[in-house]
């Protein structure tokens, strides 16, 4: 947004302008916006700029330079690489998973197995934990179905004594 003088004079008002959008043969030239700050990239990719800090210290994303003043400032290909974090986050990466698939596109050496070879590690492991959920679930449809006298005391509620013999069996 620029300031510009009210037609009805310099000094009886101001108007705001948003600026001009990028046109598309600026984009289609490989001309990039202006460095963002990390607030427009948060903004940008819809998180926090706590987030995007941390982000940076587990070697995430990283500014391409600090401004005079020392503000982070960022490229587009930062906003790529955030939006590919959170959407890897989305399909139940780590972080750890995350930063070795970034890892793994910048290695010449790598290959579309490698990739495939932690997909498949992460799957297994959220249908592990998927079953054990259910198996939690199912744990906890027994005792709610046992407590059939919402009227008893405390000390003789089904789930509360059924919780106390699991815990003995362990």
């Amino acid at each position: 947004m620029r300031r510009e003088p009210a037609a009805d004079g310099p000094r009886k008002g101001l108007v705001l302008r948003a600026a001009a959008p990028e046109s598309s043969r600026a984009r289609a030239s490989g001309a990039r916006a202006s460095p963002y700050t990390i607030g427009k990239l948060a903004t940008l990719t819809k998180v926090t700029a706590d987030t995007l800090r941390y982000y940076e210290r587990e070697k995430l994303v990283r500014p391409l330079a600090k401004s005079p003043s020392g503000y982070r400032l960022y490229d587009e290909d930062a906003v790529h690489r955030v939006q590919f974090v959170r959407h890897a986050q989305e399909c139940g990466f780590t972080l750890a998973e995350i930063r070795g698939l970034l890892t793994l596109r910048g290695r010449d050496s790598a290959c579309c197995n490698d990739v495939k070879r932690i997909a498949i590690e992460r799957k297994l492991e959220l249908e592990a934990r998927i079953r054990n959920m259910k198996s939690m679930s199912a744990a906890l449809d027994r005792l709610i179905g046992a407590c059939d006298r919402e009227q008893l005391p405390v000390d003789a509620c089904p789930i509360l004594l059924g919780l106390d013999r699991m815990a003995a069996r362990k």
